[in-house]
């Protein structure tokens, strides 16, 4: 009966000749609403019409203003339903039903957000218990927009169940089954991310324009799509070019010119999506690629393979100047003997036009194994950052708007039609695309989360997951901008209502989408238990505190160690730590646990001033926790400059 109510008023409203009563997108069937606080309905309807909102028992009215808008403010509510909404203006209404009161936790961030249960580990034993698990997700569409906009494009709230939690966040899915087990209530995810994005495009226009560290960049930002895309442009051929003269290649002449030639050019990871590489991000066009490979002479009386993993685009392939292919999307070669000599020798790769059109990331693409030279007792990998780029600008392309386009732009869209739908607080996973530039990050990651509360006009908790492990295994004398993101994002723990859950032990130094977000999901949420609702028995990461240095050791403070520190090694040696004196050179340290503190010395370094933990991009070799089972967080105890500092949002 309540859906044939539902289906008569829908169809009512359709043929009325009087301005259409619509509702937020937010408030449909399955929705969850926030328990104990003020409930904020809104959405449009004909100006100045009377528009009713009941639920629970509760009602209230409000009057639309000129323009049409209307809000109302249903009185709080503990948890409960299902429940029926009601939402009507003269003879228009409309019948909401399955509406549940409990816990509503904004999911936001980048990819690892993003990451759907169905490709995380687990996902099929969580298939088989979706039907019992009370959590429901609203996902927010994608989209970008230059002005801020009230309304979102679409969307509708989903139960959990063996056909729809596939398509669930899987940390943010994680998070609320377990807020669901331990409250006892339905918990719902308002889920609003974009794989790599910046923290920029998820902060308002007028917060920028506030903030000394990012104010000069808001007078240039385009404000239509042909700023945008001159823009674009522009940043595209001062990167290439490295602001000199733009050349034309032709892939003949390129083919001949030795390894050297190609220093210039700008320096790209592989295997990646050209997305991901400089000023490459939403080009839509053809490119060169190179790669140099140093070998001895003996190398040139052998047999080898080439391997390059898998491309979207149509590839040419030469090596010295010898074609390897005839244009197909073939990225494996055998090749005899004589083709490699002593010497450097050049690998080019001509990314030629997509035979998938749907498809936008040319580069190449697939596991860093498959992606190789290989001899009869040696193999080289291809999958490093030697690989040179360099777009094709002969060739007709252009430029398809994406979120780091422009900042502000997910905040637009994304975030300002949500406000002032009541939260529990936000989750928040992102900062690999902040990485290059992580020291800003200590200013941009804070002015965010303030930026947020402002306007919802509470200062709700915010909990965050500090980056997991990915790339290499540097030590603190090279330097690592993932390890500089961590501490920015530390840092914010100094605001109230923070929190964190560290995930280094859950990362994969060769995938930047780790497929364990069951162990990410449950840490965010014992921070939740901590931080929100103050439920006993959940365990956090230690932080560093403090250390002191004497007698040629270094001894660390961390918090929440009252229960004591252990090491998950076999043999029992702790490992991650490095240390420096007064020439800041690093070198691998040894330590111990004592009690509840860390020992830490090094025969190298007789009077050391600084000590440092898991300082690297990927460290999977840090193996102090506490004894609850929870990583040390990643610390340092020096504030010497790194290798991300003054490098600016443009």
């Amino acid at each position: 009966m309540k859906a044939l109510l539902f289906i008569i008023s829908a169809c009512f409203v359709a043929n009325s000749g009087y301005a259409q009563l619509v509702p937020a997108k937010l408030f449909n069937n399955h929705m969850v609403l926030q328990r104990n606080q003020p409930i904020p309905v809104w959405g449009t309807a004909a100006k100045n019409a009377k528009v009713s909102v009941s639920l629970n028992g509760s009602a209230t009215t409000a009057v639309a203003d000129a323009t049409g808008h209307w809000k109302v403010t249903l009185a709080p509510m503990k948890e409960g339903g299902p429940y029926m909404m009601r939402i009507a203006s003269g003879k228009q209404s409309l019948i909401y039903t399955d509406v549940m009161l409990g816990e509503v936790w904004l999911c936001s961030g980048q990819s690892n957000m993003e990451f759907h249960l169905r490709d995380a580990y687990g996902y099929k034993a969580e298939r088989k218990l979706a039907a019992s698990v009370a959590v429901r997700e609203f996902d927010v569409p994608r989209k970008v927009s230059l002005t801020p906009q009230t309304e979102l494009t679409g969307g509708e709230w989903r139960l959990a169940t063996n056909a729809t939690v596939g398509d669930f966040s899987a940390v943010g899915y994680f998070f609320a089954r377990r807020l669901a087990e331990n409250l006892h209530v339905t918990v719902g995810l308002v889920n609003s991310s974009w794989g790599g994005t910046e923290a920029e495009d998820w902060i308002s226009k007028d917060a920028m324009l506030a903030s000394p560290e990012l104010s000069a960049a808001v007078p240039g930002l385009p404000v239509n799509d042909k700023q945008l895309a001159a823009r674009a442009n522009n940043k595209l051929k001062r990167w290439a070019f490295r602001n000199g003269e733009v050349m034309n290649y032709s892939l003949a002449d390129l083919a001949a010119k030795p390894a050297a030639f190609f220093d210039t050019w700008q320096q790209g990871y592989m295997p990646s999506s050209w997305e991901w590489v400089g000023r490459l991000y939403s080009y839509r066009g053809q490119g060169f690629m190179q790669r140099s490979i140093v070998l001895d002479s003996t190398y040139a009386t052998e047999n080898s393979s080439i391997s390059l993993g898998n491309s979207a685009a149509n590839t040419t392939v030469y090596l010295n100047g010898v074609r390897l292919d005839k244009g197909d999307n073939s990225t494996t070669f055998k090749l005899p003997a004589g083709s490699f000599t002593g010497g450097s020798n050049s690998l080019l790769i001509y990314m030629g036009p997509q035979k998938d059109t749907s498809r936008f990331d040319i580069g190449l693409s697939g596991p860093a194994q498959d992606m190789y030279v290989r001899f009869n007792d040696t193999t080289i990998t291809l999958a490093d950052s030697k690989w040179r780029v360099m777009p094709d600008l002969s060739k007709p392309y252009h430029f398809d708007f994406l979120p780091n386009n422009n900042a502000s732009s997910l905040y637009n869209s994304m975030i300002n039609p949500v406000v002032p739908y009541g939260i529990a607080g936000v989750i928040w996973y992102q900062g690999e695309s902040n990485a290059d530039r992580a020291y800003q990050y200590r200013s941009v990651f804070p002015l965010l989360l303030s930026n947020w509360r402002e306007k919802w006009a509470k200062p709700f908790p915010f909990l965050f997951v500090q980056l997991s492990s990915f790339g290499g295994s540097q030590n603190s004398n090279i330097g690592s901008n993932w390890a500089e993101l961590r501490e920015a994002q530390n840092n914010t723990l100094n605001l109230p209502n923070t929190g964190t859950a560290i995930s280094i032990d859950a990362g994969d130094a060769n995938n930047i989408h780790p497929r364990d977000k069951a162990t990410v999901g449950y840490r965010l949420a014992a921070s939740a238990f901590n931080v929100v609702y103050h439920l006993p028995g959940f365990a956090e990461s230690p932080q560093f505190v403090s250390t002191e240095f004497s007698n040629g050791y270094a001894l660390v403070n961390l918090s929440h160690t009252e229960n004591g520190l252990m090491v998950k090694d076999k043999y029992g040696y702790v490992k991650g730590f490095e240390l420096a004196g007064a020439d800041h050179k690093f070198y691998y340290a040894q330590a111990v646990i004592t009690g509840n503190q860390v020992k830490v010395w090094c025969p190298a370094v007789q009077n050391p001033i600084a000590a440092r933990y898991a300082w690297t991009d990927a460290p999977l070799d840090a193996n102090l926790f506490n004894t609850q089972g929870m990583p040390v967080s990643p610390f340092r105890t020096d504030d010497w400059p790194g290798i991300s500092a003054g490098k600016k949002f443009e």
